[in-house]
């Protein structure tokens, strides 16, 4: 009877230590794939910061050549 009883015992400690190995390597998942969809947003924002900056400095070059601002 007793090794029956270590047996069971010994399989829910088994299944339990799956269980919790699975629960971290999920958890690892998601904080890796949450890193790199932080990634992609930054640099996604970065790209557009650049082109707002690159379409103020044309607009404002484009816009002093209009009104002749620079004395020319």
């Amino acid at each position: 009877m007793d090794s029956k009883e270590n047996k069971q015992e010994n399989g829910s400690v088994n299944s339990d230590l799956i269980a919790d190995s699975l629960r971290v390597d999920a958890r690892n998942r998601r904080r890796d794939n949450t890193a790199k969809n932080n990634r992609l947003w930054l640099w996604l924002g970065i790209l557009v910061l650049v082109a707002i900056l690159l379409y103020a400095l044309f607009s404002m070059g484009l816009f002093e050549s209009m009104s002749s601002a620079s004395g020319n």
